[in-house]
C-alpha cells in the first residue's frame, strides 16, 4: 500500500515551492547588478525572496520525510475557526469598494473614503451610519493631507476643494 494521500499532497506541495524558488532564483540571479555605491541594486530582493523560497521548500521537504508537516491545519472549517459566508457582509463591503470608485473623480478622495469606510462597517455589522461616516471623513482627510502635503501625491479634492483650498487636484 502506499503512502497516505496526505503525505503525497504535502511532498507535492514542498516540491512545488522548492521549484519555484529555484526558477525565481534563476530569474533573480540573472538579472543586472547596478547596485551602484550601496552593491544593493534592483536584483536584491527577488534574490533574497528566492532564496527563501528555496529554504522554505527544503524545510518543507524535511518535514514530509520526517512524519509530516507540523502542526497542519484540520480539514474541517468548524475546527479551523472558520465562520460561514454571510453574504450580506460580502455585499456591503463590495458595495463600499464600488462606491469609492464611483465617488472618488467627482465627490473627490475623502467623501469617497467615508462612503467605503461606512460600507465596511455595516458589512461588520455596525448600525451606527452617521458615525461610520464621520470616522470616515477624519480618516479620509487624515490620508488625503498626508498624500497630498508630505508626500506630493495629488488626490482629487472633489466636492471640498473650496475647503482644502490648494490641495489635491
Amino acid at each position: 500500500m502506499g503512502a497516505p494521500a496526505r503525505s503525497r499532497v504535502e511532498l507535492a506541495l514542498s516540491l512545488g515551492v522548492l521549484a519555484l524558488g529555484l526558477g525565481a532564483g534563476i530569474v533573480a540571479f540573472s538579472l543586472p547588478d547596478a547596485g551602484g555605491y550601496a552593491r544593493v541594486g534592483p536584483n536584491a530582493m527577488p534574490q533574497a525572496v528566492a532564496i527563501a523560497l528555496v529554504a522554505l521548500g527544503g524545510w518543507l521537504l524535511v518535514e514530509v520525510h520526517t512524519g509530516g508537516w507540523r502542526d497542519a491545519v484540520p480539514d474541517d472549517p468548524a475546527e479551523r475557526g472558520e465562520h460561514p459566508f454571510v453574504f450580506a457582509a460580502f455585499a456591503w463591503v463590495s458595495a463600499g469598494l464600488f462606491l469609492q470608485m464611483a465617488l472618488i473623480h467627482t465627490a473627490g478622495f475623502v467623501l469617497a473614503a467615508a462612503a467605503l469606510t461606512a460600507c465596511v462597517a455595516r458589512g461588520f455589522g455596525s448600525t451606527r451610519v452617521a458615525r461610520d461616516l464621520g470616522i470616515g471623513v477624519v480618516l479620509g482627510l487624515a490620508v488625503f493631507l498626508f498624500f497630498v502635503r508630505f508626500l506630493n501625491v495629488n488626490l482629487p479634492a472633489g466636492w471640498l476643494k473650496p475647503l482644502l483650498g490648494g490641495a489635491g487636484i
